[in-house]
Protein backbone atom coordinates (compact mmCIF):
# COMPACT_ATOMS: atom_id res chain seq x y z
CA UNK A 1 0.00 0.00 0.00
CA UNK A 2 1.31 3.49 -0.86
CA UNK A 3 0.65 6.30 1.59
CA UNK A 4 1.93 9.85 1.86
CA UNK A 5 3.93 10.82 4.93
CA UNK A 6 1.44 13.65 5.52
CA UNK A 7 -1.43 11.13 5.75
CA UNK A 8 0.13 8.76 8.28
CA UNK A 9 -2.02 7.94 11.27
CA UNK A 10 -0.47 8.52 14.69
CA UNK A 11 0.13 4.76 15.03
CA UNK A 12 1.89 4.54 11.68
CA UNK A 13 3.93 7.64 12.46
CA UNK A 14 5.03 6.05 15.73
CA UNK A 15 5.97 2.85 13.88
CA UNK A 16 7.95 4.84 11.32
CA UNK A 17 9.85 6.67 14.05
CA UNK A 18 10.55 3.38 15.78
CA UNK A 19 11.88 1.78 12.58
CA UNK A 20 14.04 4.80 11.70
CA UNK A 21 15.08 6.32 15.06
CA UNK A 22 18.00 8.17 13.44
CA UNK A 23 16.04 9.30 10.40
CA UNK A 24 15.29 7.61 7.11
CA UNK A 25 17.67 9.58 4.87
CA UNK A 26 19.80 6.53 4.05
CA UNK A 27 16.78 4.32 3.35
CA UNK A 28 14.90 6.35 0.75
CA UNK A 29 14.22 4.49 -2.48
CA UNK A 30 13.15 5.81 -5.86
CA UNK A 31 9.92 4.26 -7.13
CA UNK A 32 9.20 4.37 -10.84
CA UNK A 33 5.42 4.10 -11.11
CA UNK A 34 3.74 3.90 -14.54
CA UNK A 35 2.56 7.52 -14.50
CA UNK A 36 5.20 9.17 -12.31
CA UNK A 37 8.13 8.55 -10.02
CA UNK A 38 8.35 9.25 -6.32
CA UNK A 39 10.57 8.58 -3.32
CA UNK A 40 9.55 6.41 -0.40
CA UNK A 41 10.64 4.39 2.59
CA UNK A 42 9.30 1.00 3.56
CA UNK A 43 7.21 0.38 6.65
CA UNK A 44 5.92 -3.03 7.66
CA UNK A 45 3.23 -3.56 10.29
CA UNK A 46 1.31 -6.66 11.35
CA UNK A 47 -1.53 -5.64 9.05
CA UNK A 48 0.20 -4.34 5.93
CA UNK A 49 3.39 -3.31 4.17
CA UNK A 50 3.60 0.34 3.19
CA UNK A 51 5.58 2.51 0.87
CA UNK A 52 5.56 5.86 2.63
CA UNK A 53 5.99 8.65 0.08
CA UNK A 54 8.43 11.27 1.36
CA UNK A 55 9.57 14.60 0.02
CA UNK A 56 13.16 14.54 -1.15
CA UNK A 57 15.30 17.48 -2.12
CA UNK A 58 17.54 16.42 -4.96
CA UNK A 59 20.89 18.14 -5.30
CA UNK A 60 21.32 18.32 -9.06
CA UNK A 61 24.27 20.72 -8.89
CA UNK A 62 26.77 18.06 -9.93
CA UNK A 63 24.62 17.01 -12.90
CA UNK A 64 25.47 20.27 -14.61
CA UNK A 65 29.10 20.39 -13.49
CA UNK A 66 31.42 21.20 -16.36
CA UNK A 67 34.70 19.32 -16.14
CA UNK A 68 36.37 22.03 -18.23
CA UNK A 69 36.59 24.50 -15.34
CA UNK A 70 40.38 24.26 -15.29
CA UNK A 71 42.44 26.56 -17.49
CA UNK A 72 45.66 25.62 -19.26
CA UNK A 73 47.81 26.81 -16.31
CA UNK A 74 46.20 24.27 -13.96
CA UNK A 75 44.30 26.96 -12.07
CA UNK A 76 40.62 26.49 -11.44
CA UNK A 77 38.35 29.15 -12.84
CA UNK A 78 35.66 28.89 -10.20
CA UNK A 79 36.56 32.18 -8.52
CA UNK A 80 36.41 35.66 -9.93
CA UNK A 81 39.04 38.39 -9.94
CA UNK A 82 36.90 40.32 -7.48
CA UNK A 83 37.05 37.60 -4.80
CA UNK A 84 38.79 38.90 -1.69
CA UNK A 85 40.84 36.06 -0.24
CA UNK A 86 43.77 36.70 2.06
CA UNK A 87 47.08 35.15 1.00
CA UNK A 88 47.91 32.11 3.08
CA UNK A 89 51.56 31.80 4.16
CA UNK A 90 53.16 28.39 4.02
CA UNK A 91 54.17 27.61 7.63
CA UNK A 92 56.37 24.71 6.51
CA UNK A 93 58.98 27.07 5.08
CA UNK A 94 60.04 28.62 8.39
CA UNK A 95 63.78 28.91 9.06
CA UNK A 96 65.12 26.48 11.67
Amino acid sequence: MVISYDKLTPDLLTALRKKYPNGYEDYVIKVNAPNKEFYAVTLDTEDASYLVKVNVKIDSGMDNFDNDTEDTNGNDSLGTPDDDFDDIADDDQEDD
